[in-house]
């Protein structure tokens, strides 16, 4: 009698589930199951991430108990588990079939591959679906003459030629299952310190309702333009998000994207609307780019032997990576920036272009892989391909990068394209040290005199700290660094084998290279001095995995 596996990992759903669905069609009897990986272990993933990922276990087994199924959750490494489950050792009894859905991260292919092997030896079926983005991500980078995307342009192309969207599927009739033990743990079984996160309750059915009540508001989709979101939240309710909220419902896949995908399409058939990429579904065609590119390129994730990556003699401080992460720079928007991501696991898109630039090109010159993993261990939504992508962007280095002087003031005032408020409920929320200081210094605060500092009861240097770079002279610096570097030899063969940098306001799409090369895409953005940004045709957004 068959017995079908399904391995639950990134796709914690039952909506929209192909390997669920074909389970229940192929067997009698369907195992569905998690794996607490010790791979992805405390020194790898925060608590709030950990907790999140349990909400939606939780969850998912609350739904399967109300079909008269559950979840199982295994706690090993995956191939011992398989050993089991496999031989018939396991809890319930011998799996015959395995489904699950691809997953196209580095560590995960080395994984699949040994449990593939392993099913085979033990002559159990396995079969793998592509669910976790809207392109089969391996079967696109195999096609005769891919090339690797670098622009919103690519992508759409490659959107394109794939052909229609397919709908999401229904949650199939799943049959039941009575198994004792192997329960979803609590977060106090695997960390010693609380969860702090609020605002983000983890699974399916939040996800569904988060989805339901963005695409309530008809209007808010279709005008919905990611670059002219706040970096700092709703107005007087600073932690709440002022984008839709959804990316760590994709990154654990609660969210189907073709779901996400056709419920803004409903929204916005027969109506006017923004257009990639500052729209919705140009912010679901970036996460696919950036996954294609992690798929694609070797090395993605490193700054060296990177196709997507100049090499930039980066600093080494761990000091000041410390202060970074721990929001204590002196300067209160960067500040309470990363108290926020620590705090809540959140971080607006626009408010990791200001810490991630402040970080390596911008003020403290410290390796973009350092703030990555940063992000990769706090972030509620943190993607693998997603996070490199935008770290590879936002440092300046890949060929759909900004050029590298565009620098955001850390300061940002009322033109800033950062869309920081100027009342400081933002800073004072994150940053309580500041909570009486005058909105006039809430962004320099080491500005203010020593009168207004002690009204507020905040000395700078000594109640929060000074300065830690003064940012004209680290930015005047740091572009000089930049600069020697592009220009102490060739660039990397993804900018045509050009000698030079493209040159202002330019980068390479497919064109033969060298200065200043006609073939590139022009769009104006910010400059340190804040001057309001315009987006043309070579502009980006972020992705819905961005904030």
């Amino acid at each position: 009698m068959a017995t079908a596996g399904v391995w639950f990992r990134k796709c914690l759903r039952l909506h929209d589930n192909e390997a669920l669905v074909k389970a229940v069609a192929t067997a009698k009897d369907v195992v569905p199951f998690f794996i607490l990986d010790p791979h992805f272990d405390k020194s790898k993933v925060g608590v709030n991430r950990f907790n999140f990922l349990l909400e939606s276990l939780k969850d998912l087994d609350e739904q399967l108990r109300a079909r008269k199924s559950r979840l199982l959750v295994f706690q090993g490494q995956p191939e011992e588990v398989f050993a089991e489950l496999f031989s018939g050792k396991g809890p319930c009894g011998r799996l015959t079939h395995l489904f699950f859905e691809k997953d196209t991260e580095p560590y995960a292919r080395l994984r699949d591959a040994r449990v593939a092997q392993l099913a085979k030896d033990s002559g159990v079926h396995l079969e793998t679906f592509s669910g976790h983005t809207l392109l089969d991500v391996d079967a696109t980078v195999a096609k005769p003459g891919f090339k690797p995307p670098i622009s919103m342009k690519s992508i759409q192309n490659i959107a394109t030629a794939a052909g229609p969207i397919r709908a999401p599927l229904d949650v199939p009739k799943i049959p039941p299952l009575s198994v004792e033990g192997f329960q979803v743990p609590s977060i106090g079984e695997i960390y010693a310190v609380e969860p702090s996160s609020q605002g983000f309750p983890g699974g399916e059915q939040e996800a569904l309702r988060r989805l339901a009540q963005v695409c309530a508001d008809v209007d808010y989709v279709c005008r919905f333009e990611k670059p002219k979101t706040a970096s700092t939240g709703r107005p007087k309710s600073p932690w709440e998000p002022s984008t839709t909220g959804l990316s760590p419902y994709l990154k654990f896949g609660c969210l189907s994207v073709r779901s996400a995908w056709h419920a803004f399409d409903q929204c916005m058939r027969g109506r006017s609307h923004s257009q990639p990429p500052q729209s919705l579904h140009g912010q679901i065609l970036f996460r696919e780019m950036f996954y294609l590119l992690g798929a694609a390129v070797p090395n993605f994730d490193q700054d060296q032997q990177n196709s997507m990556c100049k090499v930039i003699p980066w600093g080494n401080d761990p000091e000041l990576l410390a202060a970074w992460q721990e929001g204590r720079t002196g300067y209160p928007f960067i500040d309470a920036l990363m108290r926020q991501l620590n705090q809540t696991g959140f971080m607006h898109h626009l408010g990791r272009h200001a810490v991630a630039c402040f970080l390596t090109r911008g003020d403290l010159w410290q390796n973009w892989t350092a703030g990555r993993d940063v992000f990769d261990k706090l972030l509620l939504d943190s993607d693998w391909a997603v996070n490199n992508g935008n770290w590879l962007w936002l440092a300046g280095v890949a060929p759909f990068s900004a050029p590298y002087f565009r620098i955001y003031d850390p300061c940002p005032g009322p033109k800033s394209s950062l869309n920081a408020e100027q009342t400081g409920e933002f800073v004072k929320h994150y940053v309580p040290e500041l909570k009486d200081m005058s909105a006039k210094y809430i962004y320099k605060p080491w500005t203010a005199p020593l009168a207004e500092q002690k009204k507020a009861g905040c000395i700078i240097g000594q109640d929060y700290p000074k300065p830690i770079v003064d940012h004209q002279k680290a930015r005047e610096a740091n572009l000089a660094r930049f600069k020697a570097a592009l220009d102490s030899g060739a660039l990397p063969e993804k900018f045509g084998g050009a000698k030079g940098d493209p040159g202002p306001m330019t980068s390479f799409s497919g064109g033969k290279g060298g200065k200043g090369d006609k073939g590139g895409k022009r769009a104006a953005s910010p400059d340190a001095g804040g001057r309001k940004r315009r987006w043309g045709k070579g502009a980006k957004g972020d992705t819905l995995a961005g904030g």
